[in-house]
């Protein structure tokens, strides 16, 4: 009956998390033909069944989509968070449900249910370029990556076409163009800033229309996956019915389930890795009941790690044994170290009195973006890496509140239109620290009994001087284009809110001073692989989400080909 048991409980492969890269990786091992455990840690979300706020009308909410205050006072962190709402509240985790310890001021953002944070996510998706990946060997700063654009591209490739990515090809050597659908469309203001800004900079700066993951005209590919036209409501974070945008929900993960190969364990919180000692590789993992607090171990001959950055820290950290005393496969002693962020802290906004003949019609779940422009090809200002950043253009609109009785109800049914509005926000790339660490609370424990995580992650020099380019640079940029009533602003906002946490397990071509090979496997844990945040080696200043996609469809192919050589 044990026999029995746990064949009930072995599989070909296990991944942990179902998110944009757990998604990926359920996807392709069970297209390969492999017997796939996902297990997620939070509750079961079902493509649109389980979207409750997705078709309301906002009189419809209680508080008409804003949180009330005894919410927020409950919850200081993760109001912080744009999307946390009326309409989006039920797919993010509460400051209280999940504690964690802050060494230095972290603002841990999460969403824990069945395709993560891919529901939430701002769907914004940018390819890496050869000099990001070359940025570390160049600047000496972290360590070298074990790839480059060339290896990569081609799974680009493999991911843009299954998701949908729309976007323009634009030429531009440091962002490199896609597999795109059609883009959204700049508006005026919006196409006469890129305009000048070619001119004043002369090519060497670009305003394109963002790339980012909605099927503006769905293919084929799309069609089969269950999805349909997005239908530009701007309102995604809500789960979107028609699948509109990618996410694990509506796209990997029901594609999966169709191979009749993939079992989904939902409330399924994983401990740790079971180290096999005789076999010198990981045989399994250990997973707590979610409601019952019941411990059951699952068995598999590979195992994708894919828990969200942070997450899977903490469970690598935690998978101890007499072979890895400080944590699985940490013979290089840098687990848990050398996290980094991306900058959102720096704004700009202006007004623009041109154009006033035009105005925006509908909505529009995409904006303009700038490719890196700093330190793309050398070294040349006094701080390391550099910034992307967003822009957006809109036209202020307004009712007149004058007048009483049939007077005042028609001009609130009049729009009146003053200037446009222009603002940009920062994104830029920190500097993995070994100074920048989590590590586990040695007596402190969640509600599930797992330890509870410090994180010590912060700003540094480096960044304060990237702040002050960006500002500088970005206000010259208006200027030139003819905004008045230029306003900067650093808000000073604590790391962790740019929800784009990486690193601590990261790639490297030394097992000495890194986790992960060019495959994202484990050096000293051949059959382990991680291919979510935590695995990135330096950040970029791109959104990293289609990278991770990227990432674990290569490292499935890889793993699933040295299974058959019987190499795992």
């Amino acid at each position: 009956m044990n026999i029995e048991n746990k064949k009930k409980r072995t599989f070909d492969a296990i991944v942990i998390g179902s998110g944009i890269s757990g998604g990926w990786a359920a996807k392709e091992l069970t297209a390969k033909g492999l017997k796939t455990l996902v297990l997620e840690r939070g509750k079961d979300v079902k493509h649109i069944a389980d979207y409750p706020t997705t078709m309301k009308q906002p009189w419809e909410f209680e508080h008409l989509g804003q949180m009330p205050l005894a919410v927020r006072e409950e919850n200081p962190i993760i109001s912080k968070c744009y999307a946390f709402h009326e309409g989006a509240a039920h797919f993010f985790v509460k400051d209280k449900e999940q504690p964690y310890i802050q060494e230095k001021p972290f603002d841990w953002i999460r969403g824990y249910q069945v395709g993560g944070k891919s529901l939430l996510w701002a769907r914004q998706t940018q390819r890496w370029s050869k000099y990001d990946f070359e940025g570390p060997a160049r600047d000496g700063f972290a360590v070298e990556w074990p790839i480059g654009y060339d290896d990569i591209a081609p799974w680009y490739s493999y991911v843009e076409k299954f998701a949908g990515i729309s976007g323009n090809n634009d030429g531009i050597d440091a962002l490199p163009d896609g597999e795109f659908l059609p883009p959204h469309e700049m508006n005026c203001v919006e196409d006469y800033f890129s305009q000048k800004v070619s001119q004043k900079y002369g090519g060497k700066r670009h305003v394109i229309m963002g790339r980012c993951a909605h099927l503006t005209k769905p293919n084929q590919i799309h069609y089969d996956q269950g999805r349909a036209q997005c239908q530009n409501r701007a309102i995604c974070e809500r789960g979107c019915p028609y699948g509109g945008y990618f996410s694990s929900n509506a796209s990997t993960l029901p594609w999966a389930m169709k191979t009749g190969k993939m079992t989904l364990k939902a409330d399924s919180i994983v401990h740790s890795i079971i180290y096999d000692e005789k076999l010198g590789k990981a045989s399994g993992v250990k997973v707590i009941d979610a409601h019952t607090g019941e411990m059951t171990e699952y068995y598999a001959r590979i195992i994708f790690v894919n828990a969200a950055a942070l997450n899977t820290n903490l469970i690598l950290l935690n998978s101890i044994s007499s072979r890895f005393p400080n944590g699985l496969g940490n013979d290089s002693g840098v687990l848990g170290k050398y996290v980094a962020f991306h900058n959102y802290r720096a704004r700009v906004s202006a007004e623009f009195d041109g154009f006033l003949d035009k105005t925006t019609e509908g909505r529009r779940p995409n904006s303009p973006y700038i490719p890196r422009f700093r330190n793309v090809y050398s070294q040349e200002t006094n701080f390391l890496r550099g910034y992307a950043a967003g822009f957006n253009a809109s036209r202020i609109s307004y009712q007149s509140h004058d007048g009483i009785g049939e007077n005042l109800k028609d001009n609130l049914g009049k729009t009146q239109y003053g200037g446009w509005h222009v603002g940009s926000h920062m994104m830029g790339e920190t500097i993995p620290k070994e100074s920048n660490y989590v590590s586990l609370d040695q007596s402190l424990k969640d509600p599930n009994g797992m330890p509870q995580l410090r994180i010590s992650v912060d700003y540094d020099d480096n960044d304060e001087k990237m702040v002050k380019d960006y500002l500088e640079q970005m206000t010259e940029m208006f200027e030139g284009a003819g905004f008045t009533n230029i306003k900067t602003h650093d808000s000073k906002q604590a790391a962790g809110l740019d929800i784009h946490e990486m690193g601590g397990v990261r790639m490297g071509k030394d097992p000495k001073t890194s986790m992960l090979n060019e495959w994202n496997q484990m050096h000293a844990c051949k059959n382990v692989f991680v291919t979510d945040g935590a695995c990135m080696t330096s950040t970029s200043t791109q959104n990293p989400s289609l990278t991770y996609m990227a990432f674990t469809a290569r490292a499935v192919d890889y793993a699933v080909k040295e299974m058959k050589k019987k190499n795992l």
